[in-house]
């Protein structure tokens, strides 16, 4: 919490920054995200690690959607969360097409 933020002023600003995720540019790619089963993401490694990078994938697109960064910064973002990231965030088609 940035300093002499309040609680609730806090939590303002991280619901409008959700909201913006919703919206934005990438919103389609959270929605397809937010609706992959728990065996489409356990395919991928069978311990939890995926879970942990799967929240870490939804958060990069989430906060590139609320920003309306270009395709070529989400790239290399979701390119620096390693190939587990890769691998999930290609079961979705945008994203998948965006990675080559």
């Amino acid at each position: 919490m940035p300093s002499g933020e309040s609680l609730e002023a806090e939590l303002r600003r991280i619901l409008e920054e959700n909201h913006k995720a919703f919206v934005g540019k990438y919103k389609d790619e959270v929605n397809e995200l937010l609706g992959l089963s728990r065996e489409e993401i356990d395919e991928l490694t069978p311990d939890a690690t995926d879970l942990e990078v799967y929240d870490r994938l939804i958060t990069v697109v989430k906060a590139a959607s609320a920003h309306n960064l270009k395709q070529a910064q989400l790239k290399e973002r979701i390119l620096q969360l390693g190939g587990i990231a890769v691998k999930i965030a290609k079961k979705i088609p945008k994203l998948a097409a965006l990675l080559g």
